[in-house]
């Protein structure tokens, strides 16, 4: 099957956050009268290749190759997406000379499923394991009745906050879009050069999971055709919300991860911080040194309604279509993703929040939380918890993305963020009618 035809597969089953039961793209086996039993299954043994652009991940392939004798993992560090890393990924796949293991983020899994440059894991890993993550989560790695990912980490959004500045402007921590306002209010009248938080045009996802928060649905399908609402009601909304917050100068417009971004949340320029359950790590390193241990806290994003939250980033483990060595893969696969001995040996480079059950404990005994000031695992809970459910990620992200960053990129000049939306629904329109997609 061509990748057109498996892109309009992968529409046709995308009618809902979990993308399980949908029979069309991938048909049930035929049944045989008399099955045999199968054959005992020899020791997984080898060599196999591993890409993660994920810090601390040459410290779990380490760990995993000391556990036992007989696989043998060599790692690749490989730069981010936005840096290059799906490029070189891609050239690989295309070569046939991919890794067997890579991690990939959840908005680029449908366009390398579509691809079929990844292999099912529901019959190498095995169902009595991907059937224990919840179901929300495994609806991201699941296309039609075939699961092409392990989650490694459920990303939950989560702002942070200085609480000792919130104090001293006296306002506490803001549930609502109205009390978030008043609350940027009042950190500039308490100090003209502070904000409450920074936009981002630099960051499409945080955009993505502002707008989902709130209900919108970028992507959806009706019959075979994709419908694209980066620009629908809810996403107009929240777009005119921040706005708002922009025009006034009630947040400052930057970069993320930038220098100058990096300078003010030492500075305390910047008090606040829209992010991940993952941005607590980045957080700290960033600020320590300063007097600002034990003042941070997390707490989830206001809604303009009822609590609701959404996904912010998160990494899927995938094994590719150049794997031969699928045993041992599928191995290294459930250590790097259900293992708490891989969540203690990656060690505090990371403050994951992770998908696979049971491993919340460990991951807090390897990252310092007391750098802050309440318990920010339980926030991640209570964030996770409130995900709007029937988000689902479209063939293409790259298209969406790269129209929102340079879109984006003229808001606090002579741009606006619902012109941003406005033009990157158009250029995504046109960029998957080119890769040949019916688009409604």
């Amino acid at each position: 099957m061509n990748p057109r035809r498996i892109l309009t597969a992968v529409a046709a089953c995308l009618v809902t956050g979990l993308m399980a039961g949908c029979a069309g793209a991938n048909p049930a086996p035929a049944e045989t009268s008399s099955p045999t039993a199968p054959a005992p299954a020899e020791k997984p043994s080898g060599e196999i290749t591993f890409w993660s652009a994920i810090g601390g991940m040459d410290a779990v392939t380490e760990k995993f190759n000391s556990s036992q004798d007989d696989i043998t993992v060599k790692f690749q560090e490989i730069p981010n997406g936005a840096n290059g890393g799906y490029a070189q990924l891609s050239a690989a796949l295309t070569s046939n000379t991919g890794p067997d293991v890579v991690g990939i983020e959840y908005p680029q899994l449908p366009q390398f499923v579509a691809n079929q440059q990844l292999q099912p894991l529901d019959d190498i890993v095995g169902e009595e394991v991907l059937s224990k993550y919840p179901e929300q989560v495994r609806g991201l790695v699941t296309f039609g009745d075939k699961t092409y990912g392990m989650p490694y980490d459920a990303a939950p959004l989560v702002f942070y906050y200085r609480s000792d500045v919130l104090k001293a402007a006296g306002v506490e921590v803001p549930k609502t879009w109205d009390e978030f306002r008043a609350a940027a209010e009042a950190v500039r009248k308490h100090d003209p050069k502070a904000y409450l938080v920074s936009f981002n045009p630099n960051e499409p996802a945080i955009v993505a999971a502002l707008s989902w928060k709130a209900g919108a649905k970028w992507f959806g399908t009706e019959g075979d055709s994709w419908k694209i609402g980066v620009n629908d009601e809810t996403s107009a909304k929240v777009a005119a919300f921040w706005q708002g917050l922009v025009d006034d100068d009630l947040v400052k417009v930057q970069p993320s991860f930038s220098d100058e971004w990096t300078a003010d949340l030492g500075s305390g320029v910047t008090v606040g911080l829209i992010g991940a359950s993952w941005s607590a790590a980045g957080l700290k390193a960033r600020t320590e040194g300063t007097d600002q241990a034990g003042k941070w806290i997390a707490a989830q994003p206001p809604s303009r309604d009822a609590p609701s939250s959404a996904f912010y980033g998160g990494t899927s483990f995938v094994m590719t279509k150049d794997s031969k060595n699928t045993a041992a893969a599928a191995e290294f696969l459930k250590f790097l993703t259900t293992d708490p001995e891989a969540i203690k040996a990656r060690g505090e480079v990371g403050s994951a929040y992770l998908a696979f059950p049971g491993l919340t404990e460990q991951a807090k005994s390897v990252f310092p939380v007391d750098y802050f000031a309440n318990d920010i695992y339980s926030v991640f809970d209570e964030s996770a918890a409130s995900v709007v459910k029937g988000w689902q990620w479209g063939p293409n992200w790259d298209i969406t993305s790269t129209a929102l960053k340079d879109n984006l990129a003229a808001v606090g000049a002579n741009g606006t963020i619902p012109a941003a939306l406005e033009k990157s629904a158009t250029l995504t329109v046109d960029g998957l009618k080119q890769l040949g997609l019916s688009v409604k």
